[in-house]
């Protein structure tokens, strides 16, 4: 086995590892407000995320597309570009999941493989408009469009239901959260695997094992589809305590209207190959959920918590991205690939340990809200 294969073979390991992570990260994009709402209880909420994520995965290749062809020059870039941007995203996945902050998977991952772009090849070598009307556009329209949609949805469901009795409409909102929430992890299984699709295809184009923009081999679709997959069945529970109970105490109206609304931006998106942040999206619909009803408070101090670290997220990245490249060719070759790819390893697992000290897992994920993350040490919370 040569030297190339064994980078390709890295880079599709560090792809994978990303995906999974993107599945942790954001499965509470679909989850949180039925989880926090109890429509479904935690753990069969994170198993049928994880289903429809892999299901969704195979619905559409256009977000793919957008990934491998229509940000980077794929002639102008390596194998070690390829494997350094992924680091970036999966470096930045971690640290946002640790502090519970639910940012942009998409956007972590594209800011990583443009800023070891620019570092190997120069700023030829970036789409610059694409990104821009494919990346940039995208992620400030489609939260305030997600906003609207679900201010105006909550508003209706409340109003069209105000004459009816409190039980039997929670009781109806709850069946039709599992619908919504449902739609949310297909569509997010459609947008957010393909990504890892992408840049996997993108490595295969680099290495020559692929033409340039030949199709998504099958079991690239296959394997990505598993990795986010299993990544959404470990529940990501500090992401998903943030979103359902931090922002806004959310109730089942709410939450079939949020669900609904997030579902309906990120189908059209798919659709015309947009790479948006679902974060962003679902984020939207719950503060579009709490202005919706009458009364209801949006923590805006966690909100704007949330809007700093999307706009460091692509830079961010990109630097880590950047200094990824660096150092593996600084040390040279498949040696240096590998050393990167150990300390990446060893970040995520120094994070995971130190999140064991105040754990966040099925059974306290929708304790009561003390403006932290993780809640207050009690005999029912602690593992």
């Amino acid at each position: 086995m040569d030297a190339n294969t064994v980078l390709l073979a890295v880079v599709v390991a560090t792809a994978l590892s990303f995906d999974f992570t993107n599945g942790f990260h954001d499965t509470a994009n679909a989850m949180a407000t039925s989880i926090a709402t109890g429509a479904l209880p935690p753990k069969a909420a994170v198993a049928l995320s994880a289903v429809l994520n892999f299901v969704g995965a195979f619905l559409s290749l256009k977000v793919a597309a957008t990934i491998a062809t229509g940000i980077v020059e794929s002639g102008a870039i390596t194998l070690t570009v390829v494997f350094a941007g992924l680091v970036g995203g999966f470096a930045w996945n971690l640290l946002t999941w640790y502090y519970g902050i639910p940012s942009s998977s998409s956007h972590a991952l594209i800011g990583g493989v443009v800023g070891a772009t620019l570092i190997a090849a120069g700023t030829s070598a970036i789409k610059v408009a694409e990104v821009v009307s494919k990346v940039l556009v995208p992620a400030v329209l489609a939260p305030l469009t997600a906003i609207l949609v679900a201010t105006v949805g909550t508003y209706l469901v409340y109003r069209l239901t105000r004459n009816v009795p409190e039980e039997l409409r929670g009781r109806w909102y709850r069946y039709g959260q599992i619908g919504s929430a449902s739609l949310v992890s297909l569509a997010h299984g459609t947008n957010d695997a393909q990504k890892t699709m992408g840049v996997i295809t993108l490595a295969m184009i680099a290495n020559g094992t692929l033409a340039v923009n030949a199709a998504t081999p099958f079991w690239v679709v296959a394997a990505c589809a598993v990795a986010i997959a299993l990544g959404t069945y470990l529940g990501g529970w500090r992401v998903i305590r943030t979103l359902g109970k931090g922002l806004t105490e959310i109730e089942t109206p709410q939450g079939f209207a949020a669900e609904g609304s997030s579902a309906a931006v990120i189908f059209v998106s798919s659709h015309f190959g947009f790479p948006l942040s679902t974060t962003h999206v679902c984020t939207g619909s719950v503060i579009g959920s709490g202005l919706g009803k009458p009364l209801a408070e949006v923590r805006w101090g966690l909100a704007g918590t949330m809007l700093a670290a999307w706009l460091v997220t692509l830079p961010a990245a990109a630097v880590v991205g950047a200094l990824s490249w660096f150092a593996a060719t600084r040390i040279g070759g498949t040696t240096g690939v590998a050393v990167v790819f150990a300390v990446a390893l060893l970040l995520g697992g120094a994070l995971y340990a130190a999140s064991r000290r105040r754990p966040v897992h099925a059974d306290n994920v929708n304790d009561d809200w003390r403006g932290g993350i993780t809640p207050a040490r009690t005999p029912e919370t602690v593992s």
